[in-house]
């Protein structure tokens, strides 16, 4: 079996989320609906099989992953992710997201080839589901507003709510801002109210998003801690160990990073060594499930947790591969009061993350990473390449 093709597919749909102008899509949230583009990437072969992963950009995937990857066997992951990281490391024509949309994608194409999930395919661990917890769109309001809504969250079954304050936002002139100065007393008042109105036996995160000095998150760390919260998540630029280092020796609580760091699995490793971080994280874009799995793996010999970041078909798939103690929360969201996360994208006929009454999300039995298209809305919508 050889791979025949790979192409992205881009669509047109509705969306109410508008990103900065800074970026990363912390942006603000619209009364009313606007147009934007999405895109799933296809790797085909000669016999038929097919795999699916969302994203991917048609400059990188067809124009740099295609020529690389055409006439090889698609069940050579392992020899297809080695020549990927080299072409994003060495060579850097292959962003490392580019890649881990290949990488997913050939895990899709096999586990819709033997009828499994991607799950049971990386070795299963019986979890069926897993624990998640509710992480906040950026920006919603003062420390009342995220208060109410974490006592919402509660009420729906969350046993755990991350905080993402103010990002890329003055609170102050209530409008788009750089990262930096921040408002780490304003950020503090938001933990205060929330832990407030949801009591001691609700588990509390902190994710500022490197917005802070080194002496701005050791003194939000150490409020923090007041406030018995369970984790503060990459508070600083990543750019720089030695505050990492400073911060994990100084603080109890414990701190999670990299997030954001480019590298992937290589990069946290040397984080692990370099005692910079006590969690560490990862997802698909630093390098693929494939590169997940490797963490994972690396995390669970050295007795430390690896969290996976963000939610999505694939983070399910690799959390429901691997156990409790070295995986233990997924990151369900972004929500805000005025979402709704049980209702998928028009084009989906499924949400990526259905939750129970336990605040558990039930993890995909379907083939491959369980995506479901909703291919009739994707092709009345298409965007045909130029």
């Amino acid at each position: 079996m050889k791979i025949s093709d790979i192409e992205v597919i881009e669509f047109r749909y509705s969306t109410r989320r508008r990103p900065s102008k800074w970026g990363y899509g912390f942006g603000t949230w619209e009364d009313e609906e606007y147009e934007t583009t999405s895109t799933i990437t296809k790797i085909s072969t000669d016999e038929g099989a097919e795999g699916y992963m969302t994203g991917g950009k048609r400059e990188y995937i067809e124009g740099v992953a295609k020529p690389l990857l055409l006439g090889e066997d698609p069940l050579n992951r392992e020899k297809i992710w080695n020549w990927m990281y080299h072409m994003a490391a060495i060579v850097e024509a292959l962003p490392e997201r580019q890649m881990g949309v290949i990488d997913s994608a050939l895990w899709d194409l096999l586990g819709r080839m033997v009828g499994l999930p991607v799950s049971t395919l990386l070795g299963g661990s019986g979890r069926d589901k897993v624990k998640a917890y509710a992480s906040t769109f950026p920006n919603m309001g003062g420390p009342e507003d995220y208060a109410q809504h974490a006592v919402e969250c509660k009420e729906m079954g969350y046993t755990a709510f991350k905080v993402h304050a103010y990002i890329y936002w003055d609170p102050y002139k209530w409008e788009p801002a750089p990262l930096q100065p921040a408002y780490p007393k304003e950020d503090v008042e938001i933990c205060k109210a929330v832990r407030e109105a949801v009591g001691d036996d609700m588990v509390l995160m902190l994710d500022p998003f490197g917005v802070y000095t080194l002496e701005e998150a050791l003194w939000v760390g150490r409020e923090i801690e007041k406030l018995n919260f369970y984790w503060l998540e990459h508070p600083m630029f990543e750019t720089r160990l030695e505050p990492y280092r400073r911060l994990t020796r100084e603080l109890d609580i414990a701190v999670m990073a990299p997030e954001q760091f480019p590298g992937g699995v290589f990069t946290r490793a040397e984080w692990v060594l370099q005692g910079a971080s006590d969690m560490l994280r990862i997802d698909y874009n630093a390098g693929g499930i494939t590169a997940c799995q490797k963490m994972v793996n690396i995390a669970q010999a050295f007795g430390i947790q690896c969290e996976i970041h963000s939610p999505g078909w694939t983070q399910a798939q690799i959390m429901a591969a691997t156990t409790p103690e070295v995986c233990e929360y997924y990151e369900r969201g972004l929500t805000r009061p005025d979402v709704d996360n049980n209702i998928p994208d028009p084009w989906l006929n499924s949400t990526c993350d259905p939750m129970d009454d336990e605040g558990n999300v039930i993890v995909s039995k379907r083939p491959g990473l369980g995506i479901d298209f909703n291919w009739d809305y994707i092709n009345d919508n298409l965007i045909k390449p130029k």
